[in-house]
């Protein structure tokens, strides 16, 4: 007879992208909320950093009467929050927390948490410092909820997604061992590094040394506490198997449970919707390059692009230009294209030139200075795209058949040129390319199928294999996400594979296109939450269930 899992009567959970969307896992956190809340009814909690200051929290509806006895409390115990709602599907609690004053005891908390769990924050540098701040004042605010609200009757989880969240988590361990804890790593720290230092990372997995290479790498502070945290929670899991193998060599643990990450198709209009908004962003991403480049290119043009994080390797961005560069001379290439990089760099402000362009709505057939960027960069001489670009002689010529251009900002609907939010952008697009090499999950691709747009991503993300072993062989771009095979050292060869995919897409008739697309939808919807949130319901009764052998052995 199988056991009855255990389900927890309250989850926190705690991200630095609660209410800041700065990357992947403020897709994997928001389109999770929905299925949650359903279930918990404000019995889930998300807690994140109260990074907006003064100014206008773009994500999250504050709400004074939302647990009001507890807000008053918390104040009078010294802690700066907001509660409220994040503006997201299912609208989930969610409690913003100012860490700055924890700067000045930062020396008392790493000592204390070297006397406890031995993790090194000695040779801490950069953003170490911010997160674990952070971490700690949302360690806090479980502890002051708990002993307001609840009691060990109640099943409680936390759970804390990346290093950032590692500190907080070995605290709430430590000072209250009644509630479960679970830590995701959604890529590990010393992992990423040795990728995106050019060092081959997966013919030699097997002969790392975790601690050696953060040593060598200077990622000691971040490695410790990734590393004594996954040893100590109740539940350590991460995303993908390729990710899981990585935990094991490199973090000397092997993970309880893969949460795979899935999507919630609230964000995709349906319908007319759909059409209207496909549209539309068609329409503003033709009329910016247009504008830009001096052209007049219609709507039969094929619009392709890759996004994510500005991890110019790791993420296959230097691969997708080379690919660019490569489709330029390809004969066989049906249509004009026009190839976005959407990463966020150190942008400094919307191009005024480019903004006057289009308010006028006249056509141009001149090109912009530096017509390949849509926002100044704070040092262009230093940024990896333009460098490549100027280093392969890709100036976006009239004649050039692939012209491409680098959107470095955060599209949050505001960014001065586009004006339009990622997701409304993505959906402009005929064609997504993600060649990442180094993927633990890789939500990018997803987003884009849940879109209906066909994609290309590799065997080295999550999702690619997820992919193939959905399809039942490689995927091909028929099947609406064609999965390339990478490896360490065929950059070449991947570049190559991306020149053919987008030189047969461009031949693929109406009806071939529309294949394409209803199988990336298709495939999208088996990645849906509700077929993936059995995985966490497996974290949670593993967690539970160490939490109560605690209370038991007391």
């Amino acid at each position: 007879m199988e056991i009855e899992k255990l389900f927890p009567d309250y989850i926190f959970e705690s991200s630095w992208e609660v209410c800041n969307k700065v990357g992947g896992i403020y897709a994997v956190l928001s389109t999770r909320a929905k299925t949650l809340q359903d279930r918990l009814h404000d019995r889930l909690v998300f807690i994140g950093p109260d990074c907006w200051k003064e100014t206008e929290r773009p994500y999250f509806q504050e709400d004074d009467n939302l647990f009001r006895e507890w807000q008053l409390a918390a104040s009078k115990q010294g802690l700066k929050i907001r509660v409220g709602r994040w503006t997201v599907p299912g609208e989930p609690i969610a409690v913003l927390v100012d860490f700055n004053q924890y700067f000045s005891k930062k020396n008392e908390i790493y000592g204390q948490l070297w006397n406890d769990f031995q993790v090194d924050s000695l040779h801490a540098y950069g953003d170490y410092d911010e997160a674990s701040m952070f971490s700690y004042a949302a360690a806090l605010v479980v502890g002051s909820f708990y002993d307001f609200y609840l009691d060990a009757k109640k099943k409680v989880v936390y759970h804390g997604n990346e290093w950032m969240t590692g500190l907080g988590l070995l605290y709430v361990q430590k000072h209250y061992p009644q509630i479960a804890t679970i830590f995701t790593t959604h890529a590990t720290s010393i992992g990423r590094s040795i990728a995106g230092n050019n060092k081959p990372l997966y013919d030699y997995l097997f002969a790392y040394n975790g601690d050696q290479m953060a040593e060598e790498l200077n990622m000691q502070s971040k490695h410790s506490i990734e590393k004594q945290t996954a040893h100590h929670v109740d539940c350590f899991t991460t995303v993908s198997d390729i990710t899981a193998r990585e935990c094991l060599e490199l973090l000397d643990k092997p993970v309880d449970v893969v949460l795979p990450n899935g999507f919630e198709d609230d964000f995709v209009p349906r319908g007319a919707a759909f059409t209207r908004k496909r549209k539309w962003a068609r329409k503003r991403l033709l009329d910016v390059a247009n504008a830009l480049l001096g052209t007049d290119l219609g709507d039969e043009t094929l619009l392709i692009s890759t996004s994510g994080r500005y991890e110019f390797r790791n993420k296959g961005v230097d691969v997708y230009i080379e690919a660019m560069n490569r489709l330029l001379r390809d004969k066989n290439l049906d249509k004009n294209v026009v190839a976005f990089v959407k990463v966020p760099g150190w942008v400094g402000e919307p191009r005024k030139d480019l903004q006057d362009r289009l308010a006028s709505g006249k056509k141009f057939d001149t090109p912009l200075e530096v017509p390949s960027v849509t926002h100044w960069l704070h040092d262009m001489s230093h940024d990896n795209v333009l460098s490549m670009l100027k280093h392969l002689d890709m100036q976006n010529r009239k004649e050039d058949r692939v012209k491409l251009i680098f959107i470095p900002c955060y599209l949050t609907g505001n960014d001065g040129i586009l004006n339009l939010s990622y997701y409304d952008v993505i959906l402009g697009n005929d064609l997504c390319i993600y060649p990442s090499y180094y993927e633990p999950w890789g939500y990018t691709p997803l987003e884009s199928v849940a879109f209906k747009v066909p994609c290309v991503t590799t065997d080295l993300a999550g999702f690619g294999l997820w992919a193939n072993s959905e399809i039942g062989h490689y995927g091909e771009i028929g099947d609406g996400v064609k999965v390339i095979h990478r490896t360490d050292y065929n950059f070449s060869e991947v570049a190559d594979n991306i020149k053919d995919t987008v030189s047969k897409f461009s031949h693929f008739t109406v009806a071939q296109v529309k294949k394409s697309r209803d199988n990336a939808s298709k495939l999208s919807k088996k990645a849906l939450w509700s077929h993936f949130i059995k995985y966490y319901e497996d974290a949670y009764d593993i967690a539970l269930r160490k939490a109560e052998e605690r209370k038991l052995a007391k």
